[in-house]
């Protein structure tokens, strides 16, 4: 099966509908180490993942980029790409301590600890930042993330600006690797996994 690329200038569609990305994240990312450090238990985090994960998405729309890919069919989304443009001050996810309360339960506590960790070794100088490249289980392996990346990095590169991520397993980190990207640092989570931050210069 073949895929197309295209670029979905989400917030541009009217209705604007975030429930199947947030649906592909959410099924993307369940089961990866941040997701279980978060939440232990498999069915709350099925249930509140979705919630937690629709903050970053809705923001993604609203301030951000978002590229997807779509069957050739034009059958449901199998990729996405949740991308930041942080050279000028954006503002954070509208009510965001609120809704955090509301949709993380008992996480709440190292949902704070996950995001004090992440501001503290963000980059400062401008970039663009990928907050989530999600591919569906069932579409893996076949070049969508890559095609992804190769979408936005085109730009970048053209632009002259660097990218900044966070690889949460040793497998994503190599991924990017081969995209680019080096590691800056490593985070330690408070008895949980480690996270690569990685940064990609732009090629000439």
């Amino acid at each position: 099966m073949t895929y197309a690329i295209q670029e979905l200038v989400i917030r541009n569609v009217a209705p604007v509908d975030t429930a199947e990305i947030t649906n592909l994240v959410a099924e993307a990312m369940q089961d990866g180490p941040v997701a279980q450090w978060l939440q232990p238990d498999l069915e709350q985090r099925r249930t509140e993942g979705p919630r937690y994960l629709e903050i970053f998405v809705e923001h993604a729309v609203r301030c951000g980029e978002v590229y997807a890919t779509a069957d050739a069919a034009g059958g449901q989304l199998s990729g996405v790409a949740l991308w930041f443009p942080l050279t000028s001050p954006l503002p954070p996810p509208q009510d965001y301590e609120r809704r955090l309360k509301e949709v993380a339960g008992d996480a709440f506590e190292r949902a704070c600890q996950l995001d004090t960790a992440l501001d503290a070794r963000h980059p400062l100088e401008p970039h663009h930042y990928l907050a989530f490249l999600a591919v569906r289980p069932g579409s893996q392996r076949r070049g969508i993330g890559s095609a992804l990346l190769d979408r936005h990095h085109a730009r970048l590169d053209q632009a002259g600006l660097p990218a900044y991520l966070e690889a949460n397993h040793p497998r994503n980190r190599d991924f990017y690797l081969r995209h680019g990207y080096r590691v800056r640092s490593v985070i330690e989570l408070p008895d949980g996994p480690s996270l690569w931050t990685m940064w990609r210069l732009p090629m000439p």
